[in-house]
């Protein structure tokens, strides 16, 4: 009889700090702000008979690394209906919103495939960068994927992955 497990993993590198806006509206958005995020994912599959389910180092290594790169940037959204991103001629961004126009830095920018920079959508870019095209789990035994994103303590979204077959 197959027997499955899940291993959580919710280390002292899963986190990092950035900066942010959230778009409510067209023309609401909150103030320029940052968090200390944090990082939990779990993994659930089948364990082999060599009872693990898979060596989750190379994951927990691919947490630990996105979590450093975004570490001390501010993030944009490039998917908003509400904001529109360009690059000026020596490569910083102009954020346009309602009328005002924001300008950054590119070193310290992280554009995020997201139509919002919130809790749902990190949790999402994040859960999806790990997942790729789903090869890596499949190999793994890998069935389920949760990943859970938190902006301080008790304020957490969730995104999973599953596979069924």
């Amino acid at each position: 009889m197959a027997r499955t497990t899940t291993i959580e993993l919710h280390k002292e590198e899963m986190k990092f700090s950035a900066g942010h806006f959230t778009i409510f509206s067209a023309t609401h958005r909150e103030n320029l702000h940052g968090h200390n995020f944090s990082v939990y994912v779990a993994l659930t599959g089948e364990v082999s008979e060599d009872g693990l389910l898979a060596d989750y180092g190379p994951l927990k290594q691919a947490v630990i690394a996105r979590c450093k790169a975004w570490n001390e940037t501010f993030f944009l959204p490039d998917r908003s209906r509400h904001l529109r991103l360009e690059r000026d001629a020596q490569g910083d961004y102009k954020a346009h919103f309602n009328g005002e126009e924001l300008h950054f830095l590119a070193r310290d920018v992280t554009v995020l495939p997201a139509a919002n920079v919130t809790l749902e959508e990190l949790a999402r870019v994040f859960g999806e960068g790990l997942v790729g095209d789903g090869a890596a789990m499949a190999r793994d035994r890998i069935t389920h994927l949760l990943v859970k994103c938190a902006s301080g303590p008790g304020q957490w979204a969730t995104w999973e992955w599953g596979q069924h077959g």
